[in-house]
């Protein structure tokens, strides 16, 4: 992700404007509708002021009672209610525009992190990952509901109302011409500093938000070593950095703002006091006269709204940065070789070595084989390489020496969605998305229907939780299963590993927050299981693997 804090050139800023403009395809007719609507909502605006004027001409030059200008009135009122209606209705296609737009690239880089895999999205923070997730999709939001709409409005509404006021009084209307730019010029020459300002915010929200995610995780830790005021001082440091940055974007934009109006304010002005000289010395009829000074605020709106808009252009494009960068990231090398048909008789690590970093290997010339119809215990302590070799076995790492493979082949030659789909693995910390319970078992096996869910419910000994909801499989659990203990997701999390059609089911330390009782009830669902699978137990306790097959020791990156 990028870090640097000038301001965009010319030729990045439009890269990145054509970026977000080419992502408007996704909801390109909800934008259309909605620009659309705007378009003939300020067309309107000279009718409306037509009328307005020929209401009060009458009344006031020409002393007709108001009962006479009902008609004029009734059709005024109409015009008020088409524009409330046409505005009401471009606001909400803009915003469903704006959703369905950050819907779509939500999905893009959920499906660009998963192609990334494990390894390469270590090298970006979590809390900045989180940040460009949520944040930044949200900054998007005001540039597609509010921006390119009114751009629209500032291009085409300004001109329409000039071809209503040239007729009228050809010299009001020169000054409008003339004085229109200089909304448009103040705010790119504002916005080039208020940019550097913007872009600086957003990447101190991004290290704040990498910090404090990372100063959660290590909580306990903190805790244990007495660092956690420390933390606390680093982070309302952090925090009032940020606070700083935010308040600087705010005065360059309220200050951009004060200036929009003034000029805006000035011009109409310019206006009034040429019309009112012409009025005073009868140069002008009043119905003209009166029909320009309506339309002159309205002629500058659109351009002085812009103007504040400008800013949501700039926050767009400041995140625009950071999602264009992540979605540009070089994807490691895929096979798309061999997939896997028929039955899986062998998995099987020869040699296999592995180091994250140099010189420092996790394991070292390990070999290890299962079957189906047999039960392996592996046991080691925290540190020893337990984690890697299944990332080994799942296919999330590739062996820096030795290969894993898969009745005989080459696991790197092997299209990894067709080995995936045959393992069924149980972590050490299951995640559960929020979404009812059935969703949440269906993630390992969609087709499933819902005797197979309480099949698997039985066999990983839920029975008990699933009794205690209120709608049964229908039950909408929260974020991470707020509200169930850590013991009652870990038998959750077991159930959609066994919901899976899977040839191996790797058990990463499932005895961890079980009681006795439980850890053996999956002793005997793993024996259960070997009988036509194969059946890895990773586990830091001996029980947990008593009576297993075979049982080995990993120590030193070597099975002894």
């Amino acid at each position: 992700m990028t870090t640097h804090a000038a301001p965009l050139d010319a030729a990045e800023s439009r890269r990145l404007g054509g970026w977000l403009r080419a992502r408007a395809s996704a909801a390109r007719g909800r934008l259309v509708g909605a620009m659309a609507g705007a378009a003939l909502s300020g067309l309107l605006l000279g009718p409306q002021a037509w009328l307005l004027a020929e209401v009060v001409d009458g009344v006031l030059t020409h002393h007709q009672p108001l009962g006479a200008q009902a008609p004029r009135l009734w059709a005024l009122l109409g015009v008020f209610a088409a524009r409330a209606a046409l505005g009401t209705v471009a606001e909400g296609l803009a915003q469903e525009a704006a959703l369905a737009v950050r819907a779509g690239l939500r999905g893009q880089m959920l499906a660009k992190l998963t192609r990334l895999g494990p390894h390469a999205m270590a090298a970006y923070p979590s809390g900045r990952l989180s940040t460009l997730l949520t944040e930044g999709l949200t900054r998007l939001d005001p540039f597609y509901a509010a921006y390119l709409p009114q751009a629209v409005m500032a291009a085409f509404v300004p001109l329409a109302l000039l071809t209503m006021v040239f007729p009228a009084d050809w010299v009001t209307g020169l000054i409008m011409l003339l004085s229109a730019p200089l909304l448009p010029l103040f705010m790119i020459v504002v916005g080039k500093g208020a940019e550097a300002l913007n872009k600086r915010s957003w990447q101190r929200l991004g290290l704040l938000s990498a910090h404090l995610f990372d100063v959660i995780a290590g909580l306990a830790t903190l805790r244990r070593l007495d660092a956690s005021a420390l933390q606390a001082r680093i982070v309302a440091d952090v925090s009032e950095d940020y606070r700083r940055g935010v308040m600087a974007v705010l005065r360059v934009a309220f200050l951009s703002a004060l200036v929009l109006e003034f000029f805006a304010t000035l011009s109409i002005a310019m206006v009034a006091v040429y019309v009112g000289f012409r009025l005073y010395y009868g140069g002008m009829a009043f119905l003209p006269g009166f029909f320009v000074l309506l339309l002159a605020p309205e002629f500058y709106r659109p351009l002085r709204a812009m103007g504040a808009q400008h800013h949501a252009r700039m926050e767009a494009l400041a995140a625009a940065e950071d999602i264009t960068a992540l979605l540009a990231t070089p994807e490691p090398a895929r096979s798309t070789g061999l997939r896997l048909s028929g039955p899986v008789r062998e998995v099987r690590l020869e040699a296999v070595s592995f180091s994250y970093q140099p010189a420092q290997p996790v394991l070292n010339n390990l070999s290890l084989t299962l079957r189906p119809g047999e039960r392996v215990g592996l046991l080691g302590k925290t540190g020893s390489g337990k984690s890697t070799l299944i990332k080994l076995l799942l296919g999330l790492e590739s062996p820096t020496g030795g290969r894993v493979t898969i009745n005989g082949q080459d696991l790197r030659a092997i299209d990894l969605a067709s080995w995936v789909s045959r393992v069924a693995w149980l972590p050490q910390t299951p995640t559960l998305c929020a979404g009812s319970l059935a969703e949440i078992l269906r993630l390992s096996h969609p087709a499933a229907p819902d005797s197979a869910l309480l099949a698997a419910l039985r066999q990983a000994g839920a029975d008990d939780i699933l009794a205690r909801l209120p709608h049964g499989l229908h039950t909408r659990l929260g974020e991470h299963g707020a509200g169930l203990s850590g013991g009652q997701i870990r038998r959750l999390a077991l159930a959609r590993a066994l919901l899976k059609p899977a040839a191996l089911y790797v058990f990463d330390e499932p005895e961890a927050s079980l009681d006795r009782t439980l850890i053996g009830h999956i002793n005997a669902l793993s024996a259960e299981l070997a009988r036509t699978h194969a059946v890895l137990m990773v586990a830091h306790r001996p029980e947990a693997v008593a009576g297993f097959d075979r049982v080995l020791h990993l120590s030193g990156g070597q099975i002894c």
